[in-house]
């Protein structure tokens, strides 16, 4: 009986241990020790090496922490640098976005790809990634799986994105500005924009942020637009309403004087906030999510990405 219940008493103890390593490895991307690059790696290295514990409660706090990060990076902004942000940032968004949708369409045709996978994965790459994905799929009701391929894509990318993005903007010499800008449109998910934005610079978060955010409220026009192609009238539009709250924390920075004294403190914490959000981000994908994705569905989400990196950044810098 004793050595029947040996390997569970080793199977709990070596549970804990896990559970331990994790939290201990959460806590130290709170630290200034980590970036954001950083984080999403050791996230990744622990899945790999000994899986994640928290794995089934995990994604119902991933969304809710980035968008409470993302408000407390408000208080970081005055109101006239985000409306110059948003100005600059509306052409290339517009443009972006169509071309995106429009080559995805062709693109999905091409390699004969499942239409509503396809459209998962240009929206996703158009707008806010898995935002995205999650505002169309009630529309277009695609499989379970076909949302699962799509997230996979994409996270994968962004991930990629936040170490090629900084060395790219180095090796080019791109301005706060500028590299602020080209995150903001190149950059599919909100998380991997503001990690990518705030390792270049304060000046390239601030327009990466408000740029992004202000893109991601396209899901609205682009949703109804997909409610009218899917011919689909019974499905409620998921609205970003958190972005509500980061214009207000953004007015409260730049009329209250009080918060001044204050808003210094509370965007370090936000940007440690978004490390640990990349951490769990980075905790959430394994070597299985990643075999599952196929050649053809990367293939367009790469051809898609390469495309708006490539033609966000020419027209930045020209």
């Amino acid at each position: 009986m004793i050595s029947k219940l040996h390997p569970m008493k080793y199977f709990i103890q070596n549970e804990k241990s896990q559970r331990i390593l994790f939290i201990l490895l959460a806590l130290l991307c709170l630290t200034p020790l980590v970036s954001s690059p950083i984080a999403l790696a050791l996230g990744f290295a622990l899945a790999v090496c000994i899986g994640n514990p928290f794995e089934k409660h995990l994604h119902r706090y991933i969304q809710l922490l980035l968008q409470i990060s993302i408000v407390g990076l408000g208080f970081g902004l005055k109101l006239n640098e985000a409306l110059h942000a948003g100005k600059t940032g509306f052409t290339l968004t517009v443009m972006s976005i169509i071309t995106v949708m429009v080559l995805g369409y062709f693109l999905g045709n091409f390699f004969k790809l499942e239409g509503k996978l396809s459209y998962l994965i240009s929206v996703g790459t158009a707008i806010c990634g898995g935002s995205a994905i999650a505002a169309a799929s009630p529309i277009i009701k695609p499989s379970t799986k076909q949302i699962s391929l799509a997230l996979a894509i994409i996270f994968t990318l962004n991930s990629i994105a936040l170490f090629v993005y900084p060395a790219i903007g180095h090796l080019l010499h791109l301005s706060q500005e500028q590299f602020g800008l080209w995150c903001a449109v190149g950059i599919h998910d909100t998380s991997s924009v503001v990690g990518a934005a705030g390792k270049y610079g304060n000046e390239a978060l601030k327009i990466a942020t408000t740029v992004k955010l202000a893109r991601a409220l396209w899901i609205i026009p682009v949703s109804l637009i997909t409610m009218f192609i899917f011919k689909n009238k019974e499905t409620k539009i998921k609205i970003p309403w958190f972005i509500g709250w980061f214009i207000v924390a953004i007015v409260l920075n730049t009329y209250f004087p009080v918060f001044e004294t204050i808003s210094t403190a509370i965007t370090n914490i936000a940007k440690s906030g978004l490390n640990l959000t990349l951490f769990f981000i980075g905790s959430s994908l394994s070597i299985e999510t990643l075999k599952t994705i196929g050649i053809k569905p990367l293939a367009v989400a790469v051809l898609l990405w390469i495309t708006i990196s490539i033609g966000s950044l020419l027209f930045i810098i020209h």
